[in-house]
Order: structure tokens, then sequence, then C-alpha cells
């Protein structure tokens, strides 16, 4: 038997059992193993993790793990301003989108509100998902950390929370996103783009008294859906303060 010491840090402590939070602990292996696997059969899956530090010296996944190792895993930072470089986090996607799994609709619809590109649909397979986010390079969202685990699964995150509006802003913060939020120029039901569209165009499919106090649309380019700033903009809006405001210490 080999016998590796291991410490966690930060958010990475939520997947483990309380005797093993923030504290080292010893584990062990039959044999020398695969760092990226044996963290997992830990349970954190690899794609929240960012640095992985092995007797004081950043290591890949692909790192064997030894009898008498002293391993160091942490989550990502905003901000690291000095230390080793990463061996195992992603090359940085060119768009930030997202995939999202079943469980997570309302997330989806917040995100979409706030002009993300956020795929959802409540019949995706896990197989549908991880193939979704690897082919279309997306960010897979997700609590079913066995479904994150997968290998072809690059970035990703567990949300933590069970609320819609705290799930918002963890995505958010997680991302750095606060500064990249854009109502209105996504639309909430089908996920493609709004583009404005004259008042005339439209003008059969609106209400009267909506014809009569706006002159401002945007049109689904995918579901052909109206959209203008009335009672749903200021919710929206309502919405944008609640999620970017600091989750509490």
């Amino acid at each position: 038997m080999l016998q590796l010491i291991f410490r966690f840090y930060s958010e990475l402590n939520d997947f483990l059992p309380a005797d093993r939070k923030q504290v080292e602990f010893a584990h062990e292996i039959n044999e020398p193993a695969a760092i990226k696997d044996v963290i997992e059969s830990l349970g954190i899956p690899h794609p929240e993790v960012d640095l992985i530090l092995v007797n004081r010296e950043s290591v890949g996944f692909g790192y064997l793990a030894q009898d008498g190792d002293r391993i160091a895993v942490y989550p990502y930072f905003k901000q690291l301003d000095v230390g080793p470089i990463s061996l195992v986090r992603p090359h940085p996607l060119a768009t930030t989108r997202f995939v999202l799994d079943v469980h997570l609709g309302k997330l989806a619809t917040y995100l979409r509100l706030l002009g993300f590109d956020a795929l959802y649909r409540n019949d995706y397979e896990d197989g549908d998902l991880a193939h979704l986010a690897n082919r279309e390079q997306r960010i897979l969202l997700t609590q079913d950390r066995g479904l994150l685990k997968r290998s072809i699964v690059t970035h990703g995150y567990i949300v933590r929370s069970h609320v819609p509006e705290t799930q918002t802003r963890e995505v958010l913060e997680r991302f750095c996103l606060q500064n990249a939020i854009a109502p209105l120029e996504r639309c909430p039901r089908c996920n493609d783009t709004l583009l404005p569209v004259e008042k005339a165009e439209i003008a059969a499919q609106l209400p009267p008294l909506t014809r009569l106090h706006y002159d401002e649309f945007a049109r689904c380019q995918g579901c052909d859906q109206v959209y203008w700033k009335g009672a749903h903009h200021d919710r929206i809006q309502q919405l944008i303060n609640r999620v970017t405001q600091p989750t509490p210490p």
C-alpha cells in the first residue's frame, strides 16, 4: 500500500466529508496511479481543480502518485499573485457559453435573461451534455459530480445552491461575469439572439396597450417572440441588482 498526504483548499472542501475538511489527511492507494483518478476517487471532479502541488511542485493530471507524496489541491482563484504555474488549468474558452443539466432549468432562464448563451433542454442525457460541452466548447453546469468527472469535460462547475438566484450569483462570481451582463440580448425561451425590429413589422402581434405605449421592440431570431421594455424589464433589473450583490462572507 502507498500512503499519500492530501490537503484540499477553499471550496474544494465542499466535496469532502466533515473529518477531511480544511485539514491534512492520509489516503492509501494500492499502486502508483494518475493523480486525477485519485483526486476524483475522493469526490472532487477534475474541472473544479485549478492547481495541484506535489511536494511543492506543480504537476499535471497525468502525474503518477507515489508513496509518501504530500499533495495540495487548489480550486480556481480569481487572482494568484505569486506561485507556481498551473499544469492542469485548461485553455481559456474564446467565449463564455454554457450548457446546463436537466435540473437547472430556472438557472438557464436567468442566465439567458442576463444575456448569456445557455443551452438547456429537459430531455438531455448525460452523454449528450458531456459531448455538447466538449464539441461546442461550453462550460458544463451541473449538480451531478459523476457527470463532471467524465474525461471529455474540460470546463465545468458544480452548482452548490438549490436556489436559482443564488445559483446565478454563484455562476457570475465563479466566472467573473458581473461586467458582461447584457439584458434583452437573448431569448429566455429558446436561447437565440434578440435583434431590434421596427414597430410596424410586428404591430399586428402586439396587445393594444403595448402598441399604444411602447415604440422600441426586439424579436428573437429563433422563435420570433417579440420583447419590449415593459414591466418585465423592471423585474430583470431587480434580478440583476440582487444577483450582482457580493456573496456574504
